[in-house]
């Protein structure tokens, strides 16, 4: 085993999913849930994080060059998905059972696009591509593995955020969630905008 790269993986990948910065939107969005069920949420958002990276890192160029999707275009409806659920953090929506999506919160945004994001997808295809071997390739399918587990207890014991905290401590929080989860949502279009007028200037 590769343990430059597999190191490289690890602290690469944890920067970008961000454990702790994932917590306080976990809670925000999973508030309303029991204990088991937040228990639940939290491996369902982790294994589909885990099952989008690995099919990325496997089949990504490919699928990506099938349908004719430059990877801008994915950060830009990340960002996009993450900006519309802030929005509903920030003005209480969420909260309100008539706007109350059917969608599983811990599949999106959870899963994808919080923790398997534009950049998680990226490095781990870019880890990918430079890869020259087994061992190599058994290096980076650790780190994800170590990654996705860290993510896992981190996402799984954020219960005793909710019990210190109390209702009014997680509205709070929640809003606070929401101006990150805007941050981020910009952060990733804006990043998506540049790199396409990156490409048009160098295309032309």
């Amino acid at each position: 085993m590769n343990t430059k790269l597999l190191g490289e993986v690890l602290v690469t990948l944890l920067v970008i999913t961000d454990p702790p910065g994932s917590v306080p939107i976990f809670v925000a969005l999973t508030r309303a849930m029991t204990p088991r069920q937040r228990a639940r949420a939290a491996w369902q958002a982790v294994a589909l994080a885990l099952g989008v990276i690995v099919v990325f890192a496997v089949a990504g160029r490919t699928l990506l060059a099938y349908l004719h999707i430059d990877l801008p275009a994915l950060q830009a409806a990340g960002g996009l998905l993450l900006l519309l659920v802030a929005l509903e953090l920030l003005t209480g929506k969420s909260d309100d059972p008539a706007h109350q999506s059917t969608t599983n919160v811990a599949l999106v945004p959870l899963g994808t696009p919080l923790l398997a994001g534009p950049g998680a997808i990226v490095a781990t295809m870019l880890f990918v591509q430079e890869a020259g071997g087994v061992a190599d390739y058994l290096s980076i399918g650790v780190g994800i593995a170590l990654v996705m587990v860290a993510v896992w207890l981190i996402l799984r014991f954020s219960g005793i955020v909710v019990k210190v905290l109390r209702p009014a401590g997680i509205e709070v929080l929640t809003r606070i969630a929401g101006l990150l989860l805007a941050a981020i949502a910009v952060q990733l279009i804006a990043d998506a905008v540049a790199a396409f007028v990156d490409a048009h200037r160098l295309g032309g």
